[in-house]
């Protein structure tokens, strides 16, 4: 029989199908195109890129079970090793033991577990693989001890199925319980269901009657509801402990740390049990909760298994938890979440300075000499200056404040008014006065009492308020909650869009646990990523845990199509005539004009996104990746916002000096008061050419830091501004070498973020040599760039902001370089990096 003509469903219907069948695999325990990642989302309209679905994946006992295996399908015609290696990343990102790939004529299996390769006829039968991995994991005794084997339990399933990686979280952790392990932890990213996860690791060993008591610990009252309400499927064996309730008749408990180590009649509660009471105790966010209060009870309850959920890798300030718990038996981070789609990512993060931040510290002398009003306690300590780390603390700043509050309320109006924001105050007066500013500044707006809501400890409705209004999809007011720490872990809020820092964080563990406010999805409402807005510089703190870096692959087909559907943010009404550059492959750009319909449709496209730039009359610019389709008739829609009038009121500071930093004279021709902006880029242009003759020459002067610095300075002298050019021809990202070489020679501009990029790429064996220190202070050095531009890095003044004063300011990060002549030599390497294209011509 000639199979030569068989397409790959073909294939799969008249071939894999039956043989799988008939080696046991019943459609009970097949499950076909298996989508493993929704696929990442591009931008704040819900635009992802294609999702990751595997041919065939198979489980044991059934499809409530754990995955065994993956098959990729080749059409019978085709090499059956064909898809041998796109099946073993889809095992190895499912955890599944075995891989095959097949033609429907011959089956390739991989056994991740002897590491080897093997040519079959037919499929293996279900109970011989499951047999293969228990015996190969060592499971097989353990399973033989066992009244039920917990791995053969059935999910739990109600309203959602586990994810792959929530499936892969709970096996790993019942293979360790059921190898012995004492000691667990799960390290998963915010929003990716630890709590869940729990739940299913519960279920299956307390159905498999493995272990009976099980208690779940948690430091908020708020959480203990939630995880109470996790664990419904146990019905009335659950109990919330709330202080002297006991009752020793039920099976899993629900306590906070602080009721279990609280006192009755001399003896902590948690001592009121036996120390065998407990077979397994759940301890959730267990990366910052207390840790000598709850050593001191995992210490009583020694001889229970102890499993850890954190949603932190290990940083210098948890060490103690991965210490005691061990590596992580599974880790799922921030930035696989957004990859896989189940996660939102960042969208944009604002950073913002105040005079006085930018400054670093402000100084007693200054006050007095200022004639500023000031209130001193009887008991306060005077000091000469004080760092921005103590504003609201140990000096409160109203003027400081107000100018702050004015910028959040100006950028609420211009983006969201109505989308969900917490404020992370240094201390809770300071979140109560945040919260009063905007109620005084949007109440009235709205005829609300609470636009914001001050979500402090010391507020016995604060929980309510949380629980009831700020986290319910039904009310729209409070939309701003202001906290210190009561926020920064383990609500669950999906629609937070936008998280502000105005709190000083020195902790990575609580800058992830921040983040993940925001991570969470929220499709009903719209909500696919969110903004980070930093007054305090806690964003340099972002690493790999939390965003991965997208970029388009390499050498796509070009056999998609774009059909994109561009609309107004608020009616949904079409745009007509946007104008769009599509880049369907670098340098390549394609222009096109949106018709009535407002519908953009090119074929020939890159496969999963491209990259596009929309502008229409009267709305906000827009750049963004955009989903493409394999079909014609799949559309993606873009929503733009409308531009409105600008109408910000002046910010006054009341009493704090406000000074110009740096003034720059620039001569020009002025006709009825209007600035005549061709004219200013023109008498640029002939400016620069003078000293310019070629774009070769351009980039010598550019590879010399010495000469460069005269040449910029030559510039500035004839009343040359080039951030002011940038803002008249409209790309304030460019580069100041790129803005000129676009100036004089038409060359295409390269934006400063792009140039950051090329340093990460050039330079990765560099950043490599330095220690934790040392790379986080060139990384910021880079991201300083990237926001600001080279003149800002070139200026030692650098190294008096907030984010290196840490270190010690210009002094202190010398030394960590080896002296002046190592910081100056970093400086150098930074310098070739970003302009690694212009060398050697």
């Amino acid at each position: 029989m000639t199979y030569a003509n068989y397409s790959e469903a073909d294939t799969r219907a008249k071939l894999i199908d039956p043989k799988l069948h008939d080696a046991g695999w019943n459609e009970n325990r097949i499950k076909r195109e298996y989508v493993i990642s929704l696929g990442r989302i591009l931008n704040n309209d819900g635009s992802r890129t294609s999702p990751k679905r595997a041919d065939y994946v198979l489980f044991y006992p059934d499809i409530q079970g754990h995955i065994i295996a993956v098959v990729e399908a080749k059409k019978a015609s085709e090499d059956p090793y064909k898809g041998l290696e796109q099946a073993k990343r889809y095992a190895k990102t499912l955890d599944a033991p075995f891989a095959y790939s097949t033609n429907g004529l011959k089956i390739v299996e991989y056994d991740f577990l002897t590491k080897q390769s093997n040519e079959f006829s037919e499929f293996p039968e279900p109970e011989n693989l499951w047999e293969r991995y228990v015996k190969r994991r060592g499971l097989d005794e353990a399973i033989k001890r066992s009244e039920k084997n917990p791995l053969e339990v059935p999910y739990y399933i109600r309203d959602k199925k586990p994810r792959y990686y929530q499936d892969v979280a709970v096996r790993r952790a019942l293979e360790e319980i059921l190898l012995g392990r004492k000691r667990l932890l799960l390290t998963m990213a915010t929003g990716s269901g630890k709590t869940y996860v729990a739940f299913q690791i519960a279920w299956k060993l307390r159905k498999s009657n493995f272990l009976k008591k099980i208690l779940f610990i948690v430091d908020r009252v708020y959480l203990r509801n939630q995880a109470y309400n996790a664990f419904e499927a146990f019905g009335n064996s659950r109990w919330e402990l709330k202080g002297d309730n006991f009752n020793f008749a039920k099976d899993v408990y629900f306590a906070t740390y602080q009721t279990l180590y609280s006192e009755k009649n001399g003896k902590r509660v948690y001592q009121y049990f036996d120390p065998d009471y407990f077979d397994l105790v759940i301890i959730d966010e267990c990366h910052r909760s207390g840790w000598n209060r709850w050593h001191d009870i995992l210490g009583y309850f020694n001889n229970a298994i102890h499993l850890g959920l954190t949603a932190t890798p290990k940083r210098s300030d948890n060490v103690d938890v991965y210490k005691y718990f061990g590596d992580p038996v599974y880790e799922y981070k921030l930035a696989q979440g957004i990859e896989d789609g189940y996660l939102a990512p960042p969208e944009e993060i604002i950073r913002v300075y105040t005079n006085i931040d930018k400054e670093g510290k402000i100084t007693f002398k200054e006050l007095r000499s200022a004639g500023v009003k000031l209130e001193i306690p009887e008991e306060a300590e005077l000091k000469e200056y004080y760092t921005a780390e103590e504003f609201e603390k140990s000096i409160i700043l109203p003027d400081r404040t107000k100018a702050i509050v004015n910028w959040i309320a100006q950028f609420l109006e211009s983006t969201n008014p109505f989308a969900k924001t917490v404020v992370f105050c240094p201390t809770q007066r300071h979140a109560r006065e945040v919260a009063a500013l905007l109620n005084n500044h949007f109440n009235n707006k709205f005829n609300v009492d609470n636009y914001a809501y001050p979500i402090i400890s010391d507020d016995p409705e604060a929980h309510q308020v949380l629980k009831n209004s700020f986290a319910s999809n039904d009310e729209i007011f409070p939309v701003v909650a202001t906290t210190v720490d009561v926020l920064s872990t383990g609500i669950d809020v999906p629609p937070i869009k936008n998280i502000i820092f105005l709190k000083h964080i020195g902790s990575k563990v609580e800058f992830h646990q921040i983040i993940g406010r925001a991570s969470r999805l929220a499709e009903n409402m719209r909500k696919f990523t969110f903004r980070v807005i930093d007054f305090t510089g806690a964003t340099r703190l972002f690493d790999k845990w939390d965003i991965p870096d997208y970029q388009a692959k390499p050498n796509q087909p070009t056999d998609w199509y774009l059909n994109l559907l561009i609309v107004d943010d608020e009616t949904l009404d079409p745009i007509k005539g946007a104008d769009v550059v599509v880049h369907v492959k670098p340098g390549s750009p394609v222009h096109i004009i949106g018709g009535d319909d407002g519908i953009i449709f090119l074929s020939n496209v890159p496969r999963e996104a491209v990259f596009v730039d929309i502008r229409a009359r009267g709305y906000k610019p827009k750049k963004t990746y955009v989903s493409t389709f394999p079909r014609p008739d799949k559309q993606a829609t873009i929503t733009l916002l409308k531009l409105r009038p600008e109408n910000k009121p002046p910010i006054t500071v009341s009493g704090l000096k406000v000074y110009i930093e740096e003034e720059n004279r620039v001569k020009i021709e002025v006709k009825g008061n209007k600035i005549l902006d061709a004219e200013y880029v023109k008498y640029s242009q002939e400016q620069v050419r003078k000293r310019v003759a070629s774009l070769e020459d351009l980039k010598k002067i550019w590879l010399n830091r010495q000469v460069r610095l005269r040449f910029k300075e030559e510039l500035k002298k004839a009343g040359i501004d080039l951030k002011m050019i940038s803002l008249i021809k409209k790309v304030s990202e460019a580069d100041e070498f790129d803005l000129l070489a676009n100036l004089l020679f038409q060359a295409p501009i390269v934006s400063r973020d792009e140039r950051a990029k090329l340093f990460m790429e050039v330079k990765k064996e560099f950043l490599d040599r330095f220690g934790e220190r040392g790379r986080e202070i060139i990384l910021d050095l880079i991201d300083h760039y990237r926001l600001y531009g080279l003149s800002e890095i070139e200026d030692p003044k650098v190294f008096n902001l907030p984010n290196f004063q840490i270190y010690g300011g210009l002094k202190g990060i010398a030394r960590i370089f080896g002296g002046a002549r190592g910081l100056k030599k970093i400086l150098e390497e930074i310098e070739k990096g970003l302009y690694a294209d212009l060398m050697g011509g």
